[in-house]
């Protein structure tokens, strides 16, 4: 077969990649030795597309939560679930929709390519009558009556709603009560066919697998013709937060916080991966396990173990964010704030940044030995017009110049806070 092979020394890893003539593109990480195998197929398609212009010029704008509900759909097929045929082939099959993709996968270590005709299969052939649809309104229903009770996602949700006024990722992913009574089988055909097309989707298998079964068995199985892909759109976001502060009141035994930064500049490709690098090294740096703060304050029991920090970044939205269990958390937010501007006055150390590139660089390595994880970041990685082994490259180029720019740009910007005290 007509396949390329791409081979990255430095870190022993071979890539393959294969182009179907209908537009879809297919890696294969292969792991010699390994007994756990993953496929996984993905649409560039999440949460926040919900106003999209077709390839016939029409512009769609729909109701909140149809990505979900459809990863939800392509499950209950005609002939019965999914999951249940992934689970008597002796694999583990589940799916995902994040903000800006949905994937659907599933791991085995036998009976690879009779798990993968399935998987290829059923995502490319949707079952709706109407009567399914207003079932599974039901059952997402309850799903979004849970999230609304769980104290970290509505922590999580109230942060994104205080860094943007009008970008959809505020919006939780599952949509509303009221947004998936406007869905219907129409509607959801309308955006399967729309953002479930070969050249806006893709496959990835990591593994002990050989390059000619998984390319002939894509030849074999990709059936759907391209009908293009969707022009995505957004509404205007200022630079600007919407809310500096938000709180609520749920069932936790200890106040929760949440702190963010929204990012508003817009890359893609290898600079939006090299700028998530050096946001995670800044946050380690500032707030990490060995800093002098993160110490500081677990040492005076102001914040515990489940203290973390976390980059989002995206092509079309991009912030940080941080928090745990606090018992005072505007107290915790002020030594916080302190703390990032005097490392913005002084600017990262030599040796700090040294030793924390290497760390997050030893980090990425081993993620390596994972094959879900391959999966996932090669998945997210191409859709960001990029490739996960670049990561080895960045680790090499990144300096504190270029680190500490980006460290007096963005943590210079408002920080604001979420908070979920106790009823």
């Amino acid at each position: 077969m007509n396949y390329k092979t791409i081979t990255y020394e430095r870190l022993g890893e071979t890539l393959y990649e294969y182009d179907h003539p209908s537009g879809l593109k297919a890696f294969l990480v292969r792991k010699p030795g390994y007994n756990k195998k993953t496929a996984l197929f993905a649409t560039d398609y999440g949460s926040i597309d919900n106003v999209f212009k077709k390839s016939d010029g029409q512009v769609m704008r729909v109701p909140d939560g149809i990505a979900h509900f459809l990863e939800h759909k392509l499950f209950e097929q005609e002939d019965g679930n999914m999951l249940d045929k992934f689970s008597r082939m002796g694999s583990s099959p589940n799916a995902f929709t994040s903000f800006n993709q949905t994937a659907y996968y599933f791991t085995c270590t036998d009976l690879f390519e009779e798990n993968f005709r399935m998987l290829l299969d059923y995502v490319q052939n949707p079952w709706l009558t109407d009567e399914n649809v207003e079932k599974e309104k039901g059952i997402i229903g309850q799903e979004i009556r849970m999230y609304e009770d769980s104290p970290d996602w509505r922590l999580f949700f109230n942060l994104l709603d205080c860094l943007y006024v009008n970008h959809p990722v505020k919006v939780d992913i599952a949509g509303t009560l009221d947004s998936i009574a406007q869905i219907n089988k129409e509607l959801l055909y309308e955006c399967y066919n729309a953002f479930y097309t070969p050249s806006n989707m893709v496959v990835v298998v990591s593994g002990d697998v050989d390059p000619e079964l998984v390319f002939t068995t894509v030849d074999s199985m990709i059936k759907s013709k391209d009908r293009g892909k969707p022009e995505k759109r957004y509404p205007e976001e200022p630079e600007e937060v919407n809310l500096t502060y938000k709180e609520q009141k749920l069932r936790v035994s200890m106040p929760l916080f949440n702190m963010g930064i929204k990012d508003p500049v817009r890359v893609s490709g290898y600079e939006l991966l090299k700028r998530r690098t050096a946001l995670g090294i800044i946050l380690a740096a500032i707030m990490g396990r060995s800093s002098e703060l993160f110490n500081r304050l677990y040492y005076d029991g102001l914040i515990n173990d489940s203290f973390r920090f976390e980059v989002s970044a995206d092509q079309s939205y991009g912030f940080v964010n941080w928090g745990g269990q606090s018992s005072d958390p505007e107290r915790v937010a002020g030594e916080i704030r302190r703390e990032i501007e005097a490392t913005v006055e002084k600017g990262l150390d030599q040796e700090v940044f040294d030793r924390i590139r290497k760390s997050h660089e030893g980090v990425f390595v081993r993620t390596l030995n994972s094959p879900d994880v391959i999966a996932r970041e090669m998945m997210d990685c191409y859709f960001n017009k990029t490739s996960y082994f670049e990561l080895s490259r960045i680790f090499e180029e990144l300096d504190l110049a270029y680190t500490n720019q980006i460290l007096r740009s963005l943590f210079t910007k408002t920080t604001v806070l979420s908070v979920i005290h106790p009823i």
